[in-house]
């Protein structure tokens, strides 16, 4: 199937706008052409000062002249704008439009797709690449028109006074073109991607940087602390470095050449005049060709950009489709609801995309409804993946996962979503009200409703120092949350959803310790008749759940209670005894 080029590509996203496009495009070519008449009707009046020289007073067209000039100078510049305001405003739309239908299908896909992605990576094709076509349509598309437009009248004029001087202003044109080709050939589009490659990963990094930066500071660390992040930085200066240097041999040949076409002028009238006086005849060729020929090189700029333009569209579309060809979860034909609360996984394997190994293998397991079980076990040992194959945020490679006897597959997203509530370790608030920010897991719930619930999350103390209340916008005129306070408003905001399955994943991580009793009591208060999956580091919060599940390497390794696993002496025995020791190393240090 033959690929659609990439303005008909774009135009999928114009709607009605389109023809604003195609509008443009005439008027630039238009203008284009008006700009070259000034040429003609200047080369008239020094043709005509030098015939009456030195009678000049009988040079009679010289003003009538100058006025054509300036008139179809001012038509040109009219016209041009006019074409660049129907090429912004189809622009602008498609722009748009394209950044809708990403967000749109971003919105289908499951959460697993935007943490293998990065959220950075993510927010640069959103922004960046809708941008970039933005670029392309608004102004590099009807500067093409105009570049195709002029060489092609430029020759024909060339050609029309004197055809020796016309074909001696090519060669320049020939010998920058040919120094030039080895940079705008082939390998700049794969020069072009590479680039986009390294300033993605660099953005990606960044956001995951930022999002450290309060590890950082606490513990007094350095940016070589995030290795992967200097890599990138590292890596992008490297390879620009090294393009600058690959490219500057051809330009600085091409730009020598494309400014050089009077040397080339001098040379041929020389030629012609043999040493001996100049006629009339030739003397106002060369005039006119010395002023004409300047814009050869601003003209020919234009075409040797435009495939550099046409390879970053390029890439910016491929981009756009690197999220819009990603599929979502299939969907079920006839919908089910779950029998009950119970969660079971039967013989599940998973692997992430482009890994070569399993990230869960073959792990069985059951949470009978109404329980609250806990995940543990060293760090990559799956817990956090099982939580996320429940909410089915990934599809399991094979297995089965079932909630209530039916499996996640044959349950609808909106039910599924009512079903399973995800507390995260560092939850997000939006930059609008506590109460929207609340609302948003029960749009049509009452005020009434979002203040029992932040109440029952504790976060009176929360509410009562804000300006406003509830109504205070989070993250305007100074007033931001801590990371636990952004917690306690992130569990009321599940407490409305009031969903019957509660996954908590390391949800105290980033709490202090008052802050964290507050959020461990709003926790008891959520899980009220719910069944319960919690994944901890700290030990102390889990050793009242009714079963725990110890996973080293995608598989479980024991499970049982608390007390019942550190009688075993395994590996949770283990953990214990580490993680007492710990914390009287703690308590033992703020002594001292």
């Amino acid at each position: 199937m033959k690929k659609e080029s990439n303005l008909k590509e774009l135009m999928h996203y114009a709607g009605r706008h389109r023809f604003l496009t195609y509008l443009s495009l005439l008027l630039s070519a238009v203008s284009a052409v008006l700009a070259l008449f000034p040429f003609v009707f200047l080369f008239q009046i020094i043709k005509e000062v030098i015939a009456v020289a030195p009678n000049f007073t009988q040079a009679t067209h010289i003003v009538q002249n100058g006025w054509m000039a300036v008139l179809f100078a001012l038509a040109s510049i009219l016209i041009y704008i006019t074409g660049l305001m129907c090429s912004h405003l189809s622009a602008f739309r498609i722009a748009g439009n394209i950044r809708k239908a990403l967000m749109a299908h971003i919105a289908k896909l499951p959460l697993g797709f935007i943490g293998d992605m990065g959220s950075g990576k993510i927010r640069r094709i959103v922004g960046d690449s809708s941008a970039a076509t933005e670029t392309y349509l608004a102004h590099q598309l009807p500067d093409m028109s105009a570049a195709i437009t002029t060489p092609i009248c430029m020759v024909l004029m060339l050609f029309l006074f004197d055809w020796r001087f016309g074909l001696v202003s090519l060669l320049p044109i020939i010998l920058g073109f040919a120094a030039m080709f080895k940079m705008v050939g082939p390998q700049m589009a794969k020069d072009i991607k590479e680039y986009q490659n390294a300033l993605a990963d660099m953005n990606n990094e960044a956001v995951e940087y930022v999002r450290g930066v309060p590890v950082v500071k606490t513990f007094g660390q350095t940016v070589h602390s995030f290795a992967r992040f200097k890599g990138t930085i590292d890596n992008y200066y490297k390879y620009c470095i090294a393009y600058c240097k690959k490219c500057r041999p051809p330009m600085l040949m091409y730009t020598v050449f494309i400014n050089s076409a009077f040397a080339f002028l001098i040379v041929l009238a020389l030629i012609l005049t043999g040493g001996g006086p100049v006629a009339q005849p030739i003397l106002l060729n060369f005039i006119f060709y010395v002023i004409f020929t300047p814009i050869i090189a601003t003209a020919m700029s234009k075409v040797m950009y435009m495939s550099e333009n046409g390879m970053i569209v390029a890439d910016a579309l491929s981009r756009i489709h690197s999220v819009l060809d990603v599929e979502p979860l299939p969907e079920p034909h006839s919908a089910k609801a779950p029998a009950d609360n119970s969660v079971t996984l039967e013989n599940v394997t998973f692997r992430y995309s482009g890994s070569t190994e399993d990230a869960i293998k073959n792990i069985s397991l059951q949470v009978e409804a109404g329980e609250t079980v806990a995940l543990v076990g060293p760090s990559g040992g799956g817990k956090t993946t099982v939580a996320g194959l429940i909410s089915r945020f990934w599809d399991v490679t094979s297995g089965a996962i079932q909630i209530g006897g039916t499996n996640v597959k044959d349950i609808p997203k909106d039910i599924l979503m009512d079903t399973v509530a995800y507390v995260f370790q560092d939850s997000k608030l939006l930059k609008t009200s506590i109460l929207e920010n609340v609302r948003l897991s029960k749009p049509d719930a009452s005020r009434q409703e979002v203040e029992r619930v932040l109440h029952e999350a504790q976060c009176d103390d929360i509410i009562q120092k804000l300006p406003q209340g509830i109504d205070t916008v989070i993250g305007t005129r100074g007033v931001y949350l801590s990371g636990g306070e952004q917690q306690r408003i992130a569990i009321a905001r599940v407490m409305l959803k009031n969903a019957p399955i509660l996954i908590l994943d390391e949800a105290t991580a980033f709490a202090d310790p008052e802050n964290e009793a507050l959020v461990q009591r709003a926790f008891e208060r959520l899980s009220k008749g719910k069944t319960v999956i919690m994944i901890a580091h700290r030990l102390t919060t889990i050793k009242n759940a009714d079963r725990i599940f110890v996973l080293k390497e995608g598989r479980v390794e024991e499970s049982g209670t608390h007390d019942s696993l550190v009688a075993n002496g395994r590996l949770y025995a283990k953990m214990w005894q580490d993680y007492q020791t710990s914390v009287s190393w703690k308590v033992g240090v703020n002594h001292g």
